[in-house]
């Protein structure tokens, strides 16, 4: 992976792309961008200030008209053009999603670039096909029709566990429906992000419709969310750090989309197959290490099957290969950082005052000791109202607990504040069609838990957010929806005009 790929010479000149060039930041103040898997420092840069959010929103204005005033025909065959590029450059990207994030080698080059890929193939699709409400006579005297509009310059912001995708999922539905866009990735996981908008212009999509600031939240992310010439703001992160988006955007009456936190239920009922039902959570809860925010946190097994499931799922864990991520035979990586690796180690010391941790529950030492890694770990006995129960992890970490009527299991599923993603596991046609209308989700997977596909919608209920990514349903956060009316009587003095002057 690689093809010598030189982090710190492909970014010499800096790590914010504006106006289609890299440039350096100007806030006087820098980052470096660390290997997790290691410690070691791969790349080190200015960060963006106010200065460079003000540049990239006048390159991402400036380029508007411009954009917008194309055909759907012509934005798509740019975005075919740049699935092409994105294709030819597979390999580093996955190299670069794998240095500065610790992802797994097969994780960056089965999941995150093929899936960019086909995210930038199917909106290169979608930008042909906007649909709106056929044109009829719905007064009698006129004929209406809806158009979709670009609405201008987005403003969205990124987050570190997939920046490839997560960018990828911001620029892509904005830039098919003609708007521009300002992006600003993690700080600590800019790499992939600056990539993906030097391949944009590689590909022929003109100057400034994509532009990327690599600058902290505090700083370049409130100024782009507040800034008077952005319309919307995209965000996907916690629900925290959501909240203060939206004051932010309210105040200046922005159009908002939130993709936010969750804690995704795992229902096995007790004519489940046991075996698959083991393999998907074990997968679904360490699936980049845990750190996905559809990933399954809270495994609700029937009593039934209780004790196999907890027995087959500690057995499965202890099988995972932590490793090196570019040796193809591991398994799991390590967490974002060491901070986020004792924010987890955190949520399971705390835990063991009143659950079981079955297995894990440490940080490895050895070889593996210099990164941020953490084994994968299966805690039960805790109760509903716990914070590993209720709280959102974001590791390798996956509680269970039983249940025994269907009711209580799906009453349990739902007992939290987030709604973004769940799954729920049963042979039987009518108790998963019960579980897929009564578990309030954005997505519920039945008998699978965690793929992802470019046709279908991605996004949350109750605290986990609102709004679409993916799909054609994306558009209706990115285009403004406009009612024409036409009259078709040619008639100067209209019947209802005497409702206001003379009479009939």
């Amino acid at each position: 992976m690689g093809n010598g790929f030189q982090v710190q010479d492909r970014f010499a000149e800096g790590a914010q792309y504006i106006g289609g060039r890299l440039r350096a930041g100007t806030s006087g103040r820098h980052q470096e961008v660390v290997n997790p898997a290691t410690g070691e420092t791969v790349y080190r840069y200015e960060l963006a200030g106010t200065d460079d959010v003000d540049a990239a929103v006048a390159a991402a204005r400036a380029a508007f008209p411009g954009w917008s005033g194309t055909t759907p025909a012509e934005r798509s065959d740019a975005l075919h053009r740049f699935a092409a590029v994105l294709a030819a450059r597979a390999d580093d990207f996955a190299f670069a999603e794998s240095l500065q994030c610790g992802k797994p080698a097969k994780l960056s080059t089965e999941f995150d670039v093929p899936g960019t890929v086909d995210n930038t193939a199917f909106f290169a699709g979608a930008a042909r096909h906007l649909e709106g409400r056929s044109a009829a006579e719905y007064s009698g005297d006129h004929t209406s029709y809806v158009r979709r509009e670009a609405i201008g310059v987005i403003g969205s912001i990124a987050p570190w566990n997939y920046p490839l995708q997560m960018a990828a999922w911001k620029i892509l539905p904005a830039v098919a429906a003609g708007n521009t866009i300002v992006l600003k990735p993690a700080e600590i996981t800019p790499l992939t992000s600056l990539m993906f908008a030097q391949a944009a212009t590689e590909a022929g999509i003109p100057d400034g419709v994509i532009n990327i600031v690599s600058g902290a939240g505090r700083d370049a992310g409130e100024h782009l969310v507040g800034h008077p010439d952005v319309v919307m703001t995209s965000f996907t992160g916690s629900t925290a750090v959501g909240r203060r988006v939206a004051e932010i955007a309210t105040a200046t009456v922005k159009r908002l989309h939130l993709e936010l936190g969750g804690k995704a239920p795992f229902v096995v009922f007790d004519d489940a197959d046991l075996d698959a039902a083991v393999n998907g959570a074990v997968a679904a809860s360490l699936i980049n290490t845990g750190q996905d925010c559809t990933a399954a946190t809270r495994a609700y097994v029937q009593r039934p099957l209780y004790d196999a499931f907890v027995a087959g799922v500690a057995a499965l864990m202890e099988t995972v290969r932590l490793g090196d991520p570019f040796d193809p035979s591991t398994d799991l990586g390590p967490l974002i950082s060491r901070q986020q690796r004792d924010r987890v180690a955190g949520f399971v010391e705390r835990a063991r005052a009143y659950a079981t941790v079955v297995t894990g529950g440490e940080a490895p030492g050895g070889d593996l000791a210099a990164g941020a890694y953490y084994r994968p770990t299966l805690i039960t006995g805790a109760a509903q109202d716990s914070e590993v129960v209720r709280s959102e992890i974001f590791g390798p970490v996956l509680v269970v607990l039983p249940f025994d009527a269907d009711d209580e299991g799906i009453r349990l599923a739902n007992d939290t504040p987030y709604g973004l993603a769940a799954s729920a596991w049963s042979r039987d046609l009518y108790r998963a069609n019960r579980a897929t209308r009564e578990i309030a989700a954005g997505c519920v997977w039945i008998n699978d838990h965690i793929p992802i596909i470019s046709e279908m919608p991605h996004g949350g209920y109750k605290a986990s957010g609102f709004g679409k990514d993916m799909s054609s349903y994306s558009f209706e956060e990115y285009t403004q929806v406009k009612h024409v009316m036409y009259d078709n009587t040619a008639v100067a003095r209209k019947d209802w005009h005497r409702t206001v002057f003379g009479d009939r």
